[in-house]
């Protein structure tokens, strides 16, 4: 959840580092999210599942609990790191989840393999999404779906919004990235999806808005310690004397205390969730 322009290379450093570090919470605070794009496509027993971009694993653990031990729940990702803990998880509860380290936009799989090509929050990040999904379009079976979560614009999510208008009026913005470049808002425009898909090969796109409330943190530090962690704030505050950070930290904090409930900072996520499926040729 990094507002940054995000290659290979990032999922192997900081931000595979940063991910692991906070694995249990951001994947609690996704969950519902992955859910919802589950539930989209109502896998079934024996289904063979691809879930690309998968990072420790969640999703595909929960995957592989719908498709069963007839079925297969693969994931794929660029992070070794996060391979790694994925395949930690299926050992230590004994899922039948398995886990690769690969490029699904590269990775070479038989034509018709799977039921289903799956991803929560991962096909944003793709280098060059034109070429990545008439790649793997064939893979499917006639019959299969594409299914996969992604982010609406950074306007619509608190956990850019909020701390970012929080500083506005203290810190110079920072150019924004590319248009269209790798990053979890790159799917933020729907004509864009059903362009990119249609060119693809797929068809019956559907895009539906899907909003769920966000448990940023059990405490306003914890909010605003997450949002330096995972989001641009910390990119925005780079280079900053200490007297103008520690203004623009005070007021995240603000922003933040007031969606303060029992629970903690409770924020809004807003997603797409994206289905659609092959055209016969």
């Amino acid at each position: 959840m990094t507002e940054q322009t995000l290659r290979s290379s990032d999922w192997n450093g900081r931000n595979g580092h940063q991910w692991l570090l906070h694995q249990g919470r951001l994947d609690a605070m996704l969950a519902p999210f992955g859910s919802a794009a589950i539930a989209a496509g109502a896998l079934m027993p024996d289904m063979q599942v691809l879930d690309i971009g998968c990072g420790a694993g969640d999703s595909t653990l929960a995957i592989a609990e719908q498709v069963g031990e007839n079925g297969t729940a693969l994931g794929i990702d660029i992070s070794q790191a996060l391979i790694g803990r994925a395949r930690e998880r299926a050992e230590a509860t004994g899922s039948r989840a398995r886990f690769d380290l690969s490029d699904a936009a590269q990775a070479s799989f038989p034509a018709a393999m799977f039921d289903c090509l799956f991803s929560r929050f991962g096909v944003m990040f793709f280098d060059d999404p034109v070429a990545a999904f008439p790649h793997l379009r064939p893979t499917l079976k006639p019959d299969g779906q594409l299914l996969f979560a992604c982010w609406r614009s950074a306007g619509d999510n608190d956990w850019v919004r909020l701390p970012m208008r929080a500083i506005a009026e203290i810190v110079s913005p920072t150019p924004p990235p590319p248009p269209h470049a790798p990053g979890p808002f790159s799917f933020g425009d729907p004509a864009r999806i059903t362009h990119i898909l249609s060119a693809a090969g797929f068809g019956d796109i559907v895009i539906t808005p899907f909003d769920h409330d966000i448990l940023f943190g059990e405490t306003v530090a914890a909010a605003v310690q997450r949002a330096l962690d995972v989001g641009p704030l910390e990119r925005a505050l780079a280079g900053q004397p200490d007297t103008v950070r520690a203004r623009a930290i005070m007021a995240v904090g603000n922003a933040f205390d007031a969606r303060r409930t029992d629970r903690g900072v409770v924020i809004n996520g807003a997603a797409w969730i994206v289905a659609a499926r092959p055209v016969a040729h």
